[in-house]
């Protein structure tokens, strides 16, 4: 392989930073085109020109990939790995691999996704959620939200039966505490099953509805299995938790909104389009309405 001109500075006359990417030889900005490209070009390579900007994307996809440091080891090892993909890519040319059904199938497929891609952040970059929107929705998740946190202790055994005798000595007015602590086979066992606040989705349903229906003070009257086992619970006190502040839930909000103004265009596009679906291939199943009219 002949490398001319190299840049005594980096290896392989490579350059990069993580926010600039790859410079000039002598440090000169990268001329660009109208569209805001850079117009310069890293490598010359059997008469084919290739971008400084795809190389920068192969480059930061990489350090990605890897979650690799941008030094000076990875640009090289980067760089040598692009030279390696642009010879294979033109000799796979050179020999007719592109035309193959499947290697066109896929260049097509890939086309698809990056356009996809593309135009999901077009979708985002023009319609951003307002303040006002953002509003409206942090209003509508503290109003919707169940906030109860509960606290509570169990005891949890593998038998059912032994279940409820504890249950029967909880009855007769034994210690809830003292009886997991002799016992409960869960790590809480050894601090009296003592939980710490939960939410209930925190908890496997069937503990979390136990859980619901109790009054603070009151035990199960019958033993709550959940793939752990058999359990005993009594619920000590409830409180309702802060929600957090419109800031500290704007990111949340935020990415949700996006992810239904995303969902709203692609359902316009579906109402739009013309689909014909090839029967011989694609079977749909007919919804009951239709098949029993």
């Amino acid at each position: 392989m002949k490398i001319r001109h190299p840049v005594a500075s980096c290896a392989l006359g490579l350059c990069l930073t993580a926010t600039v990417g790859v410079s000039t030889a002598a440090g000169a900005t990268p001329k660009t085109t109208d569209e805001g490209a850079s117009a310069t070009h890293i490598a010359t390579i059997n008469d084919e020109t290739y971008p400084l900007d795809l190389f920068r994307l192969f480059y930061f996809e990489r350090v990605r990939e890897e979650q690799a440091e941008n030094n000076p080891a990875f640009q090289e090892r980067a760089f040598n790995e692009f030279i390696n993909l642009a010879l294979l890519a033109q000799e796979g040319a050179r020999r007719g691999l592109d035309e193959q059904p499947q290697v066109r199938q896929t260049l097509a497929l890939e086309e698809m996704r990056v356009l996809s891609n593309a135009m999901q952040q077009a979708v985002l970059q023009e319609a951003p959620p307002t303040e006002k929107e953002l509003e409206e929705a942090y209003e509508a998740f503290v109003s919707e939200r169940d906030r109860t946190e509960y606290r509570a202790r169990h005891i949890l055994v593998d038998d059912e039966q032994q279940a409820k005798d504890l249950i029967g000595e909880l009855d007769d007015g034994a210690d809830f505490a003292a009886l997991a602590k002799e016992h409960s086979l869960g790590p809480t066992g050894k601090e009296g099953g003592e939980l710490d606040w939960f939410s209930a989705g925190q908890m496997v349903k069937p503990f979390s509805d136990a859980v619901r229906q109790l009054e603070p003070g009151a035990y199960t009257e019958a033993p709550i299995r959940t793939q752990f086992g058999w359990h005993v619970i009594r619920l000590d006190e409830t409180r309702q938790a802060q929600p957090p502040s419109l800031e500290e839930a704007k990111p949340r909000l935020r990415a949700a909104l996006q992810r239904q103004k995303l969902a709203e265009e692609i359902t316009a596009l579906r109402q739009a389009a013309d689909i014909e679906l090839n029967e011989d291939v694609v079977k749909l199943e007919s919804s009951p309405t239709e098949a029993n009219p």
